[in-house]
């Protein structure tokens, strides 16, 4: 299993949110390129981007950062926010990011999520965000009457291979992952299942494991110290 340090960026920082609730914003950085490098030192193997302006608005506002991560660090990086065009697809493989993640407008305009499948292949990801069962889009903002599991087979049948699933509830609480609900998504789907909302402790992360699941994305744990980086590794090979 992958273990994701995220790196969310609002306003050309690095920023956690309680919840997606942007006015529950702490900054942990003014140079999310530096925590991008300090994350691929101390070992990571896949850094996970979050344009949070950019999910707000659906405009890649932190385009310009994010290409310097992928161009200042040698291991991969994936990239979700704001990502509504083929042209920013582009712009992004192009310049180095190794995964773009649909979220919004893979719910809301599912052809182009097929033209980007059919063009970028393994390069494109879904962002399954989920409030109460349900997904949630435009940063959160929106809550639609779709459930997660309802989506599964339309997304597997277009190509997608791998999908980013969130508990909008457990998001940055350092409470858990809801791991019920991922047990269901994972047994319910062959795409590649990554966890997020919640990682929080080195037993989270043996959990998670012992789902099978491809990856988890661990945030406000790290930045608040509740565990170290080496900690959720050493986690892994122990599981």
């Amino acid at each position: 299993m992958i273990i994701f340090p995220a790196i969310d960026i609002r306003g050309g920082k690095c920023v956690r949110l309680e919840q997606g609730d942007y006015n529950k914003e702490t900054v942990y950085g003014d140079s999310p390129v530096d925590m991008a490098q300090l994350w691929q030192a101390k070992g990571a193997k896949y850094i996970h981007i979050v344009d949070l302006d950019g999910a707000k608005s659906g405009m890649s506002k932190n385009a310009q950062t994010i290409q310097d991560i992928a161009k200042n660090v040698h291991i991969p990086v994936q990239v979700g926010g704001g990502i509504r065009s083929l042209e920013i697809i582009e712009q992004y493989t192009s310049s180095g990011v190794d995964r773009v993640i649909i979220g919004t407008a893979a719910i809301d305009n599912p052809t182009f999520l097929r033209e980007a499948t059919d063009v970028y292949k393994e390069k494109i990801a879904v962002s399954l965000d989920a409030r109460n069962g349900r997904l949630a889009t435009d940063g959160w903002t929106d809550t639609t009457t779709v459930h997660a599991q309802d989506i599964l087979q339309i997304l597997e049948d277009i190509g997608v291979q791998t999908i980013v699933y969130t508990d909008i509830a457990k998001d940055g609480m350092l409470k858990g992952p809801n791991l019920a609900e991922l047990k269901r998504i994972h047994e319910a789907t062959s795409m590649n299942v990554i966890a997020s909302g919640g990682v929080t402790t080195t037993e989270d992360i043996a959990a998670l494991q012992q789902l099978d699941l491809y990856g988890a994305i661990v945030g406000k744990a790290l930045y608040d110290g509740k565990v170290t980086f080496e900690q959720m590794v050493g986690a892994l090979y122990e599981a």
